[in-house]
């Protein structure tokens, strides 16, 4: 069992390992896909869009950083990045019901339809499918919700 970590809110001085955790883990979720490429896009939409826009949230446990949500005002989640030894651990999940404790009301959230993993532990955490869509790289994925009081249904 992993030791125990802190939730904080997000600080500028992260970024760095935010930005390297996020590459790191999409890496590993999707090895086809060269996210190194995509890290000068990636490092713009987080400073431009995420920082300003959504409450950031991370895990640390000393220094280390283990994991981030963002949740913004309207509670669509952006980004759930857990690091891959933190997977299982409980990380996730206090993470998410951080992001539900900032948006009582109800939060949204897109997944890759291949990413079963993280549908499953979605599904576990109370979010049910809305819907579905394609990407801008042409993959399907589903529009998931959490409200409270609403079970989870079959994705």
């Amino acid at each position: 069992m992993s030791a125990a970590f802190t939730l904080r809110p997000y600080d500028a001085a992260d970024e760095q390992a935010a930005i390297a955790l996020w590459h790191d883990t999409w890496q590993l979720a999707y090895p086809s896909i060269n996210f190194t490429a995509r890290l000068d896009w990636w490092r713009e939409r987080w400073r431009s869009e995420l920082v300003p826009n959504a409450a950031i949230i991370v895990a640390v446990r000393g220094e280390a950083l283990l994991g981030f949500v963002t949740i913004d005002g309207s509670g669509y989640l952006d980004q759930l990045v857990v690091a891959p030894a933190e997977w299982g651990s409980g990380l996730a999940a206090a993470l998410v019901d951080e992001a539900k404790r900032r948006s009582p009301q109800g939060v949204a959230l897109k997944v890759n339809a291949d990413n079963h993993r993280a549908i499953r532990f979605y599904q576990r955490n109370g979010f049910a499918k809305t819907g579905e869509e394609f990407n801008a790289s042409g993959r399907l994925i589903l529009n998931l919700l959490w409200r409270p009081g609403t079970p989870a249904a079959s994705v």
